[in-house]
């Protein structure tokens, strides 16, 4: 599903290059579970970011579904973004003056689905994540958990082939936490969606089937759990 061959992302400044990531190889197959950790500064957002048409490597050839998305123009990954990846962000990102309902409309709108298809595919999502219940509260009347629980069903409501999850329990107590992962472990096991998460978390790793590990924007480990 994911090549990476020889991805760097560094900035110059005058007479002095700093690498945030450095020569990435990585093989990502379709329905894995992976976790990226690493020390702060290693490159695990960065390297997420790039995972997610977001940002652009200076180096390296990035292969997404067979695709060279180093030869796409920025409309072609725009696209690729909007119909295959998800992502779920520490902050949530949820849009304040918005409801419930139509924060997880939201990507639906920018795919411009139709209405009747929009409103049945929001129904679903709110009975899949049991808030139906909350779709006409905004997020600043719900919990961390339940704010986390919106943003992981706003993610999945196009249907995606690909999870990217920034921190996605950093904000949380640890029962929340555990109810988010368990979320992301039945998606994957029974959906087969793909899920890449970056965590400081050995436990919340441990949800994954396998560890990439970072320092100083290289991969030093590829453990299996």
């Amino acid at each position: 599903m994911i090549k990476l061959s020889g991805i760097s992302k560094y900035l110059d400044k005058k007479f002095q290059r700093t690498f945030i990531l450095r020569s990435i190889d990585l093989e990502i197959e379709q329905g894995e579970f992976v976790s990226i950790m690493g020390p702060s500064g290693a490159g695990k957002s960065t390297l997420l970011n790039i995972l997610g048409f977001l940002d652009e490597p200076n180096d390296g050839e990035y292969y997404f579904l067979d695709e060279p998305v180093h030869n796409l123009s920025e409309r072609q990954k725009s696209e690729y973004h909007k119909s295959h990846i998800g992502f779920v962000f520490q902050a949530y990102h949820l849009i304040d003056e918005l409801t419930v309902y139509e924060n997880i409309e939201m990507p639906l709108l920018y795919r411009k689905v139709k209405g009747k298809e929009r409103k049945s595919l929001v129904a679903d999502m709110l009975d899949k994540f049991n808030i139906v219940a909350k779709k006409d509260l905004f997020p600043n009347q719900l919990s961390g958990g339940q704010q986390q629980v919106v943003g992981v069903a706003r993610a999945l409501i196009g249907n995606p082939k690909l999870i990217l999850a920034d921190e996605p329990t950093g904000n949380l107590h640890s029962e929340q936490s555990e109810y988010i992962m368990q979320l992301f472990k039945q998606l994957n096991q029974e959906e087969g969606v793909t899920i890449i998460q970056v965590t400081h978390s050995d436990a919340m790793a441990a949800y994954g089937n396998r560890v990439i590990n970072l320092q100083d924007g290289a991969i030093v480990t590829k453990n299996p759990y």
